[in-house]
């Protein structure tokens, strides 16, 4: 395991990387981040980016959620794959949180859980991003991979022993932050095919890199 002032060190060095640590889906209200969020499942931020601003068009409210046809809803997000599952959801999820939740985004992780297409990582980005609780980690495939390189993890790719590890050792208040400088740094630096080392300013402190360059 990292040494604590590795840690910090790699916290630091992501924060001086990309300062804007920001979810990349696009959003105006609290539901649509959520809806998003299930919409991005087995597919890019970037495609979900398209289809949203016609579905929130057309479905402007949750309660327009709520009444809708989700064969219609698969219409909107077709593109983002496995269209039916999740047009229910949506459709669901916005039922539930008008009949259960008084038309609002619960903040506690087993409120979020019993929601429709919800699992732990959506509920820990919402946690994280709408109601800014410290120590939510959303264990996403860039963060399990990297923090597995980084030598953060034991190199599990399980999502919820990520969450676990990562919560250990990662500063409380900088946790969620953090998962969203995983994502961009999984996608410019430390890509699913290759870790491009020689541009990555991590490789003091990560356990990938010092394995095979000593």
């Amino acid at each position: 395991m990292k040494r604590k002032e590795d840690v910090l060190s790699i916290v630091n060095a992501l924060k001086q990387l990309y300062p804007d640590a920001l979810c990349s889906l696009q959003y105006d209200k609290d539901y649509e981040l959520l809806f998003a969020v299930r919409l991005s499942a087995q597919c890019t931020d970037e495609r979900v980016n398209k289809v949203t601003p016609a579905l929130f068009e057309r479905f402007p409210t949750l309660e327009a959620f709520a009444e809708a046809d989700p064969a219609e809803v698969a219409k909107y997000i077709h593109s983002c794959g496995f269209f039916n599952g999740k047009s229910r959801d949506l459709v669901g999820c916005a039922q539930m949180l008008l009949r259960d939740y008084g038309g609002k985004v619960p903040s506690k992780m087993e409120d979020l859980l019993k929601l429709p297409g919800v699992g732990r990582k959506t509920a820990n980005l919402i946690q994280g991003d709408i109601f800014h609780t410290p120590g939510v980690v959303v264990a996403d495939t860039h963060c399990i991979r990297i923090a597995g390189r980084l030598g953060l993890t034991d190199g599990t790719k399980d999502p919820a022993k990520v969450e676990q590890q990562l919560r250990k050792v990662l500063p409380p208040e900088e946790s969620n932050n953090f998962c969203h400088r995983m994502v961009l740094h999984g996608r410019a630096v430390c890509t699913a095919r290759v870790a491009k080392c020689e541009i990555c300013p991590l490789t003091e402190w990560c356990s990938h890199y010092q394995s095979f360059s000593n």
